[in-house]
């Protein structure tokens, strides 16, 4: 299970998150309580491993901002989670290392990439709840005649105690969570962070029994590709 730990501000703890083993470590750009600045996401940057994935996070930015902003700081990743278009998605695709754009799951442009794979671009998806970044829980059984075979990273309201369920019942290609760790806005909560990583690797999804294959060492060199 792909495991990113996002809304991170301070290189402690990403390297907690890290150490913990999370995949990922996302960092907001975009006006938010957990905004990050360019010279704080340098240092986390700098300081993490280069096998944890790095993610900027930008919602409706302009592009020449993201892919500029990305190169700069050496971000492995960005996540748009704004309502991006797919000529955009392409655009920054074809600057960066890699994206993630997420949807609500009540945005009709959803349908069109589960749809059509090369609509985004060959990258992930991530779904979050009708108002995104909020940490709000949806309904997931909307997800189910949703989004087939498409693999996806999963947010929206996770937390520690939910996030076994979430995996078992739809077998999502990775979860994100944010406040759902947290201390306060910005800052993690070791024990939150630590219970939700031990949680999500524990869950075995009900479509897979013990010991099938799910995320494993072949995703993990596939995320340097995205």
């Amino acid at each position: 299970m792909f495991v990113k730990i996002c809304g991170v501000t301070e290189a402690d703890d990403a390297l907690l998150a890290a150490g913990l083993g999370a995949n990922a470590i996302g960092m907001i750009f975009s006006a938010s309580s957990r905004r990050i600045t360019n010279a704080q996401a340098r240092d986390v940057v700098h300081r993490l491993p280069g096998e944890v994935m790095t993610v900027g996070v930008f919602r409706d930015e302009g592009r020449e901002r993201v892919v500029r902003t990305a190169n700069e700081i050496g971000l492995q990743a960005v996540q748009l989670h704004g309502s991006e278009s797919a000529e955009e998605t392409h655009w920054i695709g074809e600057r960066v290392r890699s994206v993630i754009k997420a949807f609500a799951v009540d945005d009709p442009a959803l349908g069109k990439a589960v749809e059509n794979p090369t609509a985004y671009g060959p990258h992930r998806l991530l779904i979050d709840s009708s108002t995104p970044g909020s940490g709000q829980v949806f309904d997931w059984t909307r997800l189910e005649d949703t989004v087939g075979d498409r693999p996806y990273v999963l947010a929206g309201g996770l937390i520690p105690e939910n996030v076994a369920e979430a995996i078992e019942m739809l077998d999502p290609w990775g979860v994100d969570v944010a406040s759902g760790v947290e201390a306060s806005p910005g800052r993690k909560d070791p024990a939150k962070v630590r219970r939700f990583i031990a949680a999500a690797r524990a869950a075995v999804p009900l479509a897979r029994g013990p010991g099938e294959p799910g995320y494993d060492r072949r995703d993990r060199e596939e995320e340097q590709t995205w």
